[in-house]
């Protein structure tokens, strides 16, 4: 869950997406190349039957619609981001079911707010900009960790066909499932526990996605990443500031990983935090 807000249209480069350039701080996009579409629902293509993600009943998807189209047009691809799967999550997910009902008239502000037990739900355009970074498709199996309000892991479920996510504050596991399973969200799981160690009996994942920073990189995520998968987490240096984290493997399992954003999240908590072995 991200704290710190992006106020500028910075883009970085994630290996072979396009690379358009940085948008003037203060610049407002029109909607130009991908259509958003003004009702609640998702556009629809050949592979849709083959994810089982919320069938969008829920009266929360024809609400504030308005507001969330001029989320995507204003904050997200003005700054940069085009993947029209990621738009149209974005456009599509309800931001204002996960956030307390005290924030729900900010809910679609560029920022992050509070949920509870000290957490966040992160910046939207934060939240596009991860999703993006992993080129989810119709084949996508999806690791988070750190659930929070499951905004995160309903943008994922739009796209991908299953997202398993691990929280390890359990109260925010259980609201989070609620939340996940009122809106229709049956291609979500949600577990209480340490994501340090990921969820191994249903690795490999194609992707994986980490919400609250830590020092380390834990290593049974790196086991768990699946050949030629993509893995963004933010990452803590020495000095004590953090960065989003690019990590790919190809197919032979070697690992590379650059640094792609400075941001600031809250720490990840638990076996993270404990000396390393050696």
């Amino acid at each position: 869950m991200v704290l710190a807000v992006v106020t500028v249209g910075l883009w970085t480069a994630c290996d072979d997406r396009p690379q358009p350039g940085p948008a003037p701080s203060g610049f407002v996009a029109t909607a130009a190349n991908t259509p958003v579409k003004e009702s609640g629902e998702r556009s629809t293509d050949s592979n849709d039957a083959l994810v089982s993600r919320s069938n969008h009943r829920h009266p929360a998807f024809g609400e504030r619609v308005s507001e969330r189209r001029q989320m995507v047009v204003q904050q997200i691809r003005a700054r940069g981001i085009q993947d029209p799967c990621v738009l149209d999550a974005l456009h599509t997910v309800p931001r204002h079911a996960f956030v307390p009902e005290a924030y729900r008239d900010q809910a679609y502000s560029d920022s992050p707010l509070p949920i509870s037990h000290g957490q966040t739900i992160s910046q939207p355009y934060i939240v596009a900009f991860m999703t993006e970074a992993l080129h989810l498709d119709r084949d996508s199996r999806v690791l988070e960790v750190g659930t929070g309000s499951g905004y995160q892991a309903a943008v994922c479920a739009e796209i991908a066909p299953e997202v398993y996510t691990v929280e390890i504050v359990p109260e925010l596991a259980r609201s989070a499932e609620r939340t996940l399973s009122e809106l229709g969200y049956t291609n979500v799981h949600v577990r209480a526990g340490d994501g340090f160690f990921g969820w191994e009996d249903k690795a490999p994942f194609d992707a994986i996605i980490g919400t609250a920073a830590a020092g380390q990189i834990p290593r049974p995520l790196l086991e768990q990443l699946k050949p030629d998968g993509r893995m963004i987490l933010p990452c803590e240096d020495a000095n004590g500031w953090q960065y989003l984290v690019l990590i790919t493997k190809d197919e032979r399992g070697q690992l590379s990983q650059k640094r792609i954003l400075p941001v600031r999240f809250v720490p990840m908590t638990g076996q993270v935090q404990k000396p390393r072995t050696p």
